[in-house]
């Protein structure tokens, strides 16, 4: 008996054991990242930032030029050796060089009088004229013309083009600008202007834009001259514009401590900046002007309150193809309801025609960029409209006359992204949609085609990838750019009905790999209530071994507007792919997680974020994900993790090593909005609602200061005229009086992106991690190029 109670144990121990031995032994292959972090490595990673990217990857998207009103474009090609300029005729499946590179080369060079390489020609864009005989080009600022025949270059006077500060009407005629608060015309390319209002006083003028803007303080000093904010009509005959009433909103001040002049006095710059609760917010009312008879037709609607931006600005504004009518989407304040409003252009007078509401902000477009999904069909008897009532992000057609609906057009759980294309002709939407074939990342974009009843709904673009899709000019042809993560760009010409007419370009990515560039890896896990699936990337060292022990960096960008994970290798997403490629190249695994409450899936899924900031951006996905990663890849150190952000980024990086300070070790946070309460009313009553009593209370990073444990770097700018660099000193006063030791870079002259001072930035952000995550010591004085 007791022999089998042995035999027994020792099948028990042997059971437990071995597996454990075998354990030990498995970890013993894993070992920590170590060596002094070098020179070398910085210069490598200084290679993959964003700014310098494009020295090792080429042809990775084609970017049109249309010709006239044809649907005939050129292209540049950025190669190894250069670059050169592409002509394609769709109609003719045609694509050849723009133009003898050679040969303009060597007339350049005699012309000039200094050598040209044909690969290095010294313009980047041009133009082609005389009904394509010629092109025009500028160098140096001097315009010239070459003769394509012959070669023959010949400068020409300068041309009397508008202004910076003018925008032209479609027939090229006429050119409207705002002078000392008051709105004008000119004939081009000359002529006297004529005044069109004389009420324009400080605060309360035409065609401005908010003070609140993000950037108005920057534009400002940086001498930059913009348009006014106008919309001309089709046939040129008139112009919308508004009259914008800033007297009573407060003001917010920056003090310049550093003046560019050299003083030694601080300058204080004042600018109208509304935040969450105020009372008086920015207000506009449209405004026509007939530009032949020379008068002024009031539009008879209220006036909308605005916080950052106009409708004007977010072309919620924009006139009927016959230029008889003008289409207005209002919203009101805190963005839970909208109306469109229809215009007559010739008197002002307006009727509502639809109202949408929701207990939630309500969109007309899933990218707070994009301009609204939304179309006038036919001679005002039809409208497409966009709404996410029924949870997911559909297309509607209505009665324009009568307001009603007249039918669904697109329906199901997934969205539609934009309206690229509508063919009145044939009553097909030709629309970006995500989410919709099953199996495939929901993220990814296909183009399809609907008719506006609803029926035959095709998939156009059927390849496993993300699209980047543009449209030619007449509807007939679409350039599309597809890759993933793992596939690097293809560039195809395809007709409307999706065939592939002609492959255009084929990335060349490699450079990169012979750096011994990896793929980053997309992955599937699930959020911290064990169902939903959530989505993110990693990206790896090029000298990562599999073998070793990495420390862990989360790349957070919280939302609630847009997405932090790059879905494929699109070259208009460099920042958020090669940024975290450059730091992981100094001895990391960086990771990006789009959790809950961020765009482009269901309505349930991004009102995860609404009134729940406290979750700092969905916090606890980016916990249990990460958590799900090191179960199943034993290079992850889950002892030491780290995370950075910049704006509302620095609040989510902040929020997680107060929140969960014995998870996260390492934190930068850069230009971070750590108080709702302080940021644009826009962007707090959007996502938090309006503001009353305590309810933006749960979201105050400073209430968390007692929590620090790991280190935490803070950095603003002084000059941030978006995220006012008040809300990173209230959380340091809240750290100083918790007595809690941290780190603080304040950027002199540096607005909300950093500026100039970006590239010291970086390498203090590569030298916290390094030193405090990597427990190595950064080389000592590194330079990144672009540093003043």
């Amino acid at each position: 008996m007791k022999k089998e109670v042995w035999m027994h144990s020792s099948r028990n121990f042997s059971r437990i054991i071995y597996p454990l031995l075998f354990l030990l032994l498995g970890l013993a292959n894993f070992q920590p990242v170590s060596g002094s972090v070098t020179r070398e490595d910085y210069v490598r990673a200084e290679s993959l930032l964003p700014q310098n990217i494009n020295k090792l990857i080429f042809k990775m998207s084609v970017e049109p030029h249309w010709i006239e009103n044809s649907d005939c474009f050129w292209y540049k090609n950025e190669t190894r050796d250069g670059k050169e300029f592409i002509f394609v005729d769709p109609s003719l499946n045609l694509k050849k060089p723009a133009f003898d590179h050679l040969r303009l080369a060597a007339s350049l060079s005699l012309t000039l009088g200094k050598a040209f390489h044909h690969q290095k020609l010294p313009f980047e864009k041009f133009e082609f004229i005389k009904e394509m005989t010629a092109i025009a080009f500028e160098i140096e600022k001097e315009r010239w013309v070459c003769d394509l025949k012959s070669y023959v270059l010949r400068k020409e006077e300068e041309l009397k083009k508008p202004a910076e500060d003018e925008l032209p009407s479609p027939d090229g005629k006429w050119a409207a600008f705002v002078k000392e608060h008051n709105l004008f015309v000119r004939p081009l390319p000359e002529g006297e202007a004529i005044q069109l209002t004389e009420d324009g006083e400080p605060y309360y003028d035409y065609g401005d834009r908010t003070e609140g803007n993000t950037s108005f303080i920057s534009d400002r000093l940086s001498g930059k001259k913009l348009p006014p904010v106008a919309a001309w009509s089709p046939d040129s005959k008139k112009l919308i514009t508004h009259k914008l009433d800033e007297r009573k909103v407060k003001e917010l001040y920056l003090l310049q401590s550093v003046p560019r002049d050299g003083s030694a006095r601080p300058l204080l710059h004042a600018y109208k900046y509304p935040m969450p609760g105020d009372e008086n917010l920015p207000l506009v009312e449209l405004v026509i002007f007939d530009i032949e008879k020379r008068s002024r037709i009031a539009v008879n609607y209220e006036k909308e309150q605005v916080t950052f931006r106009t409708p004007l600005e977010d072309k919620y504004v924009w006139w009927s193809k016959d230029s008889q009518r003008i289409y207005y989407i209002y919203t009101e304040r805190a963005e839970k309801a909208l109306r469109l409003v229809e215009i007559d252009a010739s008197t002002g007078e307006a009727r509502e025609v639809l109202r949408e509401e929701g207990k939630t902000h309500v969109e007309v477009s899933l990218l707070l960029s994009n301009p609204p999904n939304v179309r006038d069909v036919g001679r005002g008897e039809e409208l497409i409209w966009f709404s996410q009532r029924d949870g997911w992000a559909h297309l509607y057609l209505y009665d324009l006359k009568e307001g009603k609906l007249k039918n669904r057009i697109t329906e199901g759980p997934w969205v539609v992204f934009e309206i690229l294309h509508v063919d009145e002709t044939n009553r097909y939407v030709y629309f970006v949609g995500m989410g919709r074939e099953e199996g495939r990342d929901p993220y990814y974009r296909h183009l399809y085609r609907v008719r506006l009843d609803g029926s035959k709904l095709e998939l156009l673009t059927p390849e496993d990838a993300d699209h980047h899709l543009v449209f030619s000019p007449s509807g007939k042809f679409f350039l599309d750019t597809y890759s993933r993560l793992d596939k690097p760009p293809l560039s195809v010409l395809r007709s409307a009905q999706g065939k592939i007419i002609r492959i255009l370009e084929e990335a060349d990515m490699g450079l990169l790999f012979e750096m011994g560039w990896k793929y980053p890896e997309r992955f599937k896990a699930k959020a911290e209530d064990g169902t939903t699936d959530i989505y993110g990337m990693i990206v790896f060292p090029t000298k990562f071994d599999p073998q070793k022990k990495y420390p862990l960096i989360d790349a957070i960008y919280p939302g609630p507007q847009i997405i932090r994970t790059p879905i494929s290798l699109n070259p208009f997403l460099l920042d958020w792919l090669w940024e975290p490629q450059a730091l992981a190249e100094l001895g990391f695994v960086v990771v990006t997680i789009d959790g809950r409450g961020t765009p482009f899936r269901s309505k349930a899924f991004h009102d995860f974020a609404y009134q729940n900031f406290k979750d700092g951006g969905a916090l606890q996905d980016h916990v249990a994900v990460l958590r799900q990663l090191s179960s199943t890849r034993p290079y992850i150190d889950l002892e030491r993790v780290g995370i950075y952000g910049h704006s509302g980024g620095g609040f989510a990086s902040a929020r997680a090593i107060l929140l969960y300070p014995d998870f996260y070790k390492v934190a930068v946070s850069s230009a971070g909005n750590h108080d709702q309460r302080g940021y644009n009313a826009g962007w707090g009553e959007k996502y938090l609602g309006l503001l009353e009593g305590g309810n933006y209370d749960d979201q105050i990073n400073a209430r968390l200061a007692p929590n620090l444990k790991g280190k935490l770097l803070l950095a603003c700018g002084d000059m941030d005229d978006n995220v006012h660099p008040a809300l990173t000193l209230q959380l340091v006063d809240a750290l100083i009086k918790a007595n809690k030791d941290f780190d603080l870079l304040v950027l002199p002259n540096a607005n909300h992106g950093f500026d100039s001072a970006l590239p010291y930035f970086t390498r203090k952000k590569w030298d916290y991690f390094v030193r405090n995550l990597l427990g190595e010591e950064p080389p000592q004085g590194y330079r990144i190029k672009g540093e003043n």
